[in-house]
């Protein structure tokens, strides 16, 4: 469902919800402040991110996480014992992050910095005091529109956290408006840099053709592709919108390594797989294109896991 700049604003002010806006109405994006510092990219008057208009008027409960849309920074990893959404034995998005309420640092036309402190708590049940933090920029071209985000995610405790105690790196979830005929793409020349997060899942809709994998994103059923840092791009395809996204990130500093992000039980320990980017598809017209960030060995007091992701809306 399309949905126009001013039917979203409306949203928010109905909600008294506070907005930023970075660039214009017109090539832009609008940082939802009280709803986890999210951000919709609008062009030509349109909203390019799925957005659920009754998400932001409403408020979510510790029962019922309501899916605003746009683009999110979450904590990795969800699952395994070291996982932020599993603390209480059952999935939930950590209340840290569902509360969080953004204040802007500065801003010009162009930019903005916006962050919040994070309490998160993860399966082993330790606490983990944080600031999130979004640096974000646009730059228009004649057709497109680019949004550049680097997401930090600061440790201000006062103790160190070795990889059997914690594990931390920020995770950009661009969630997209999808169904049939839409689909992912993205290069790779070694199929073992690729596989299914989902163990229920088999990912039927992959298709290789050389060195390219495409992946539908139709709403069939419910999925999640992941992907090693071998994988340069990915992009998704709306052929009924004539929208091409395309995400990259930048590579991790050399003290970092990725890390399984999977959604699995807290009872599992992480696996050895690190995962960079990942294609999310569901079945209530909605995908992602999830970017994740890495981990140092031990997490001094201090430390910032930080990722450079480009996400370039252009319009075919």
């Amino acid at each position: 469902m399309r949905i126009k700049v001013t039917e979203l604003l409306e949203a928010f002010d109905k909600a008294r919800k506070r907005v930023h806006v970075v660039g214009s109405l017109n090539a832009g994006a609008i940082i939802a402040l009280d709803m986890e510092g999210r951000l919709f990219t609008v062009f030509d008057g349109e909203v390019l991110n799925h957005v659920n208009l009754s998400a932001i008027a409403e408020e979510g409960t510790n029962r019922q996480y309501l899916i605003a849309g746009g683009d999110g920074l979450w904590p990795a990893p969800e699952g395994t014992s070291l996982g932020y959404n599993y603390p209480t034995g059952k999935w939930r998005v950590p209340p840290g992050v569902s509360a969080s309420r953004y204040l802007v640092d500065n801003a010009t036309k162009k930019t903005a910095t916006i962050h919040c402190e994070v309490d998160l708590i993860n399966g082993l049940g330790i606490g983990i005091p944080t600031i999130f933090k979004r640096k974000i920029s646009i730059s228009k071209g004649k057709k497109s529109i680019n949004v550049h985000v680097v997401e930090t995610i600061k440790y201000i405790g006062n103790k160190p956290l070795r990889h059997t105690d914690a594990i931390l790196a920020p995770w950009s979830l661009c969630m997209l408006g999808s169904g049939p005929g839409c689909k992912a793409i993205f290069p790779c020349k070694d199929k073992s840099s690729v596989w299914d997060l989902y163990n229920d899942a088999k990912c039927t809709e992959m298709d290789w053709d050389g060195s390219i994998c495409r992946v539908a994103t139709n709403g069939s059923h419910r999925y999640q592709v992941a992907m090693d840092e071998k994988v340069p791009w990915v992009e998704f395809h709306d052929i009924n919108r004539g929208l091409i996204v395309h995400r990259q990130a930048e590579m991790l500093p050399v003290d970092q390594s990725y890390i399984d992000i999977s959604d699995v039980p807290p009872d599992l320990s992480p696996s050895g797989k690190g995962v960079r980017y990942s294609v999310y598809s569901d079945t209530n017209n909605f995908m992602e294109i999830e970017v994740a960030g890495g981990c140092p060995d031990v997490i001094n007091p201090g430390t910032e896991m930080s990722l450079a992701v480009n996400t370039q809306f252009r319009q075919t």
